[in-house]
Protein backbone atom coordinates (compact mmCIF):
# COMPACT_ATOMS: atom_id res chain seq x y z
CA UNK A 1 0.00 0.00 0.00
CA UNK A 2 2.55 2.41 0.98
CA UNK A 3 4.76 2.05 -2.37
CA UNK A 4 1.34 1.97 -4.40
CA UNK A 5 0.94 5.74 -2.70
CA UNK A 6 4.47 7.02 -2.32
CA UNK A 7 4.97 8.94 -5.60
CA UNK A 8 2.19 10.75 -3.93
CA UNK A 9 2.94 10.75 -0.49
CA UNK A 10 4.28 13.95 0.53
CA UNK A 11 1.84 15.99 -1.97
CA UNK A 12 -1.05 14.83 0.41
CA UNK A 13 0.69 15.24 3.60
CA UNK A 14 1.28 18.85 2.19
CA UNK A 15 -2.32 18.75 1.10
CA UNK A 16 -4.76 16.83 3.55
CA UNK A 17 -3.42 18.91 6.45
CA UNK A 18 -3.12 22.14 4.48
CA UNK A 19 0.54 22.51 5.80
CA UNK A 20 0.26 22.08 9.47
CA UNK A 21 1.77 18.72 9.30
CA UNK A 22 5.51 20.48 8.72
CA UNK A 23 5.24 22.52 12.38
CA UNK A 24 4.03 19.02 13.72
CA UNK A 25 7.00 17.66 12.47
CA UNK A 26 9.39 20.51 13.59
CA UNK A 27 7.65 20.53 17.04
CA UNK A 28 8.09 17.10 17.75
CA UNK A 29 11.70 17.34 16.45
CA UNK A 30 12.09 20.09 18.97
CA UNK A 31 11.74 17.55 21.70
CA UNK A 32 15.24 16.57 21.72
CA UNK A 33 16.80 19.73 21.42
CA UNK A 34 18.00 19.71 25.27
CA UNK A 35 19.86 16.37 24.90
CA UNK A 36 20.79 17.37 21.46
CA UNK A 37 21.65 14.28 19.91
CA UNK A 38 24.36 13.30 18.00
CA UNK A 39 22.67 9.77 16.45
CA UNK A 40 19.23 8.92 15.30
CA UNK A 41 17.23 6.67 14.54
CA UNK A 42 14.16 7.74 12.27
CA UNK A 43 11.57 4.71 12.75
CA UNK A 44 9.14 4.67 9.95
CA UNK A 45 10.69 7.12 7.76
CA UNK A 46 9.07 7.19 4.65
CA UNK A 47 10.42 9.77 2.69
CA UNK A 48 12.79 11.07 5.31
CA UNK A 49 10.95 14.27 5.95
CA UNK A 50 11.86 14.09 9.57
CA UNK A 51 14.95 13.07 9.15
CA UNK A 52 15.89 15.95 6.87
CA UNK A 53 14.35 18.20 9.05
CA UNK A 54 16.26 16.79 12.12
CA UNK A 55 19.43 17.72 10.55
CA UNK A 56 18.81 21.52 9.91
CA UNK A 57 17.20 21.95 13.65
CA UNK A 58 19.10 19.28 15.56
CA UNK A 59 22.75 19.08 13.44
CA UNK A 60 23.22 15.68 14.34
CA UNK A 61 26.52 13.66 13.51
CA UNK A 62 24.64 10.69 11.73
CA UNK A 63 20.50 9.88 11.35
CA UNK A 64 19.79 6.10 10.05
CA UNK A 65 16.05 6.11 8.65
CA UNK A 66 14.59 3.15 8.10
CA UNK A 67 10.79 1.70 6.63
CA UNK A 68 9.88 -1.48 5.06
CA UNK A 69 8.95 0.54 1.82
CA UNK A 70 11.08 0.20 -0.83
CA UNK A 71 8.83 3.29 -2.79
CA UNK A 72 9.10 5.65 0.02
CA UNK A 73 12.63 5.19 0.67
CA UNK A 74 13.53 5.54 -2.79
CA UNK A 75 11.75 8.81 -2.83
CA UNK A 76 13.44 9.61 0.72
CA UNK A 77 17.36 8.77 -0.97
CA UNK A 78 16.31 11.63 -4.01
CA UNK A 79 15.13 14.40 -1.28
CA UNK A 80 18.49 13.35 0.58
CA UNK A 81 21.03 13.61 -2.51
CA UNK A 82 18.70 16.82 -4.05
CA UNK A 83 19.93 18.20 -0.55
CA UNK A 84 23.47 17.38 -0.54
CA UNK A 85 22.82 15.36 3.07
CA UNK A 86 23.85 11.87 1.75
CA UNK A 87 27.09 11.96 4.53
CA UNK A 88 24.59 12.79 7.28
CA UNK A 89 21.49 11.05 6.58
CA UNK A 90 21.29 7.21 5.50
CA UNK A 91 17.82 4.96 4.67
CA UNK A 92 17.61 1.66 5.11
CA UNK A 93 15.11 -1.10 4.72
CA UNK A 94 14.18 -1.80 8.20
CA UNK A 95 11.04 -3.18 9.92
CA UNK A 96 10.37 -1.56 14.25
CA UNK A 97 9.99 -4.95 15.11
CA UNK A 98 13.73 -6.74 14.62
CA UNK A 99 15.61 -3.70 13.98
CA UNK A 100 19.39 -4.47 13.42
CA UNK A 101 21.49 -2.54 15.12
CA UNK A 102 23.43 -3.13 18.61
CA UNK A 103 21.95 -2.62 21.93
CA UNK A 104 22.24 1.01 22.78
CA UNK A 105 23.22 2.52 19.72
CA UNK A 106 21.56 5.97 19.82
CA UNK A 107 20.62 8.97 21.35
CA UNK A 108 17.39 9.82 20.49
CA UNK A 109 14.61 7.53 17.99
CA UNK A 110 12.04 9.39 16.06
CA UNK A 111 8.64 7.59 14.71
CA UNK A 112 6.18 10.31 12.78
CA UNK A 113 3.21 8.69 12.08
CA UNK A 114 4.16 5.46 12.22
CA UNK A 115 3.70 3.97 15.44
CA UNK A 116 0.25 3.30 14.73
CA UNK A 117 1.25 1.13 11.67
CA UNK A 118 3.41 -1.19 14.07
CA UNK A 119 2.03 -4.98 13.88
CA UNK A 120 2.99 -5.59 17.40
CA UNK A 121 3.32 -2.25 19.31
CA UNK A 122 4.63 -3.49 22.46
CA UNK A 123 7.49 -5.31 20.60
CA UNK A 124 8.20 -2.47 18.27
CA UNK A 125 8.66 -0.05 21.26
CA UNK A 126 10.42 -2.60 23.27
CA UNK A 127 12.90 -2.61 20.22
CA UNK A 128 13.08 1.17 20.29
CA UNK A 129 14.12 1.21 23.52
CA UNK A 130 17.12 -1.82 23.21
CA UNK A 131 18.36 0.34 20.49
CA UNK A 132 18.43 3.48 22.67
CA UNK A 133 21.61 4.61 24.72
CA UNK A 134 20.85 4.97 28.87
CA UNK A 135 19.40 8.32 28.97
CA UNK A 136 18.25 8.37 25.53
CA UNK A 137 14.56 9.74 24.60
CA UNK A 138 12.17 8.30 21.76
CA UNK A 139 9.90 10.86 20.36
CA UNK A 140 6.55 9.48 18.60
CA UNK A 141 4.27 11.97 16.70
CA UNK A 142 1.22 10.59 16.07
CA UNK A 143 -2.77 11.45 14.94
CA UNK A 144 -5.11 11.45 17.85
CA UNK A 145 -8.62 12.43 17.83
CA UNK A 146 -10.05 15.36 19.18
CA UNK A 147 -12.26 15.58 22.06
CA UNK A 148 -14.03 19.40 21.38
CA UNK A 149 -17.70 19.53 20.66
CA UNK A 150 -17.44 20.66 17.30
CA UNK A 151 -14.22 20.13 16.41
CA UNK A 152 -14.63 16.32 16.71
CA UNK A 153 -17.49 16.21 14.29
CA UNK A 154 -15.86 17.85 11.88
CA UNK A 155 -12.91 16.02 12.35
CA UNK A 156 -14.73 12.64 12.11
CA UNK A 157 -16.23 14.01 8.88
CA UNK A 158 -13.14 14.91 7.02
CA UNK A 159 -11.40 11.76 8.02
CA UNK A 160 -14.16 9.48 6.81
CA UNK A 161 -15.46 11.16 3.59
CA UNK A 162 -12.88 13.54 2.49
CA UNK A 163 -9.38 12.43 2.89
CA UNK A 164 -10.11 9.14 1.53
CA UNK A 165 -12.10 11.04 -1.66
CA UNK A 166 -8.74 13.46 -2.17
CA UNK A 167 -6.75 10.24 -1.67
CA UNK A 168 -9.03 8.53 -4.50
CA UNK A 169 -8.20 11.17 -6.99
CA UNK A 170 -4.03 11.71 -6.45
CA UNK A 171 -2.99 8.07 -5.75
CA UNK A 172 -3.31 4.59 -7.25
CA UNK A 173 -4.24 2.70 -4.25
CA UNK A 174 -7.98 3.69 -3.33
CA UNK A 175 -7.83 2.04 0.11
CA UNK A 176 -5.14 3.92 1.08
CA UNK A 177 -6.70 6.94 3.21
CA UNK A 178 -9.67 4.86 4.28
CA UNK A 179 -7.05 2.41 6.36
CA UNK A 180 -5.77 6.06 7.43
CA UNK A 181 -9.27 6.75 9.70
CA UNK A 182 -9.36 3.34 10.41
CA UNK A 183 -6.07 2.67 11.88
CA UNK A 184 -6.38 6.06 13.84
CA UNK A 185 -9.36 4.81 16.02
CA UNK A 186 -7.39 1.54 16.72
CA UNK A 187 -4.54 3.39 18.06
CA UNK A 188 -4.65 3.75 22.06
CA UNK A 189 -4.03 7.08 21.79
CA UNK A 190 -3.39 9.50 24.86
CA UNK A 191 -3.25 7.87 28.58
CA UNK A 192 -3.24 4.42 26.79
CA UNK A 193 -0.26 4.86 24.45
CA UNK A 194 2.14 6.68 27.88
CA UNK A 195 1.01 3.78 30.23
CA UNK A 196 2.22 1.12 27.81
CA UNK A 197 5.55 3.38 27.60
CA UNK A 198 5.59 3.51 31.07
CA UNK A 199 5.07 -0.51 31.62
CA UNK A 200 7.90 -1.17 28.56
CA UNK A 201 10.30 0.93 31.33
CA UNK A 202 10.38 3.90 29.62
CA UNK A 203 10.61 7.03 32.15
CA UNK A 204 9.72 10.73 32.44
CA UNK A 205 7.02 10.24 29.60
CA UNK A 206 4.38 12.86 28.63
CA UNK A 207 2.77 13.45 25.61
CA UNK A 208 1.55 17.11 24.28
CA UNK A 209 -1.51 17.89 21.91
CA UNK A 210 -1.18 19.49 18.60
CA UNK A 211 -4.10 21.28 16.81
CA UNK A 212 -7.08 20.67 18.99
CA UNK A 213 -6.43 17.03 19.60
CA UNK A 214 -5.73 16.64 16.03
CA UNK A 215 -2.10 15.18 16.55
CA UNK A 216 -0.16 14.15 19.98
CA UNK A 217 3.41 14.08 20.41
CA UNK A 218 4.95 11.08 22.70
CA UNK A 219 8.00 11.03 24.63
CA UNK A 220 10.03 8.77 26.74
CA UNK A 221 13.52 8.06 28.22
CA UNK A 222 15.42 5.16 28.79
Amino acid sequence: MFDDIAFRYDFLNRFLSAGIDVRWRKTAIRQLTDINPKKILDVATGTADVAIMATGILNPEKITGIDISDGMLELGRKKIKTLGLTNTIELLNGDSETIKFDDNTFDAVTVAFGVRNFENLEKGLGEIKRVLKPGGRLVVLEFSKPKTLGVKQLYNVYMKVAAPAIGKLFSKNRNAYKYLDESIKKFPEGKNFTTILDNLGYRNTYRKTLSLGICSIYCGEK
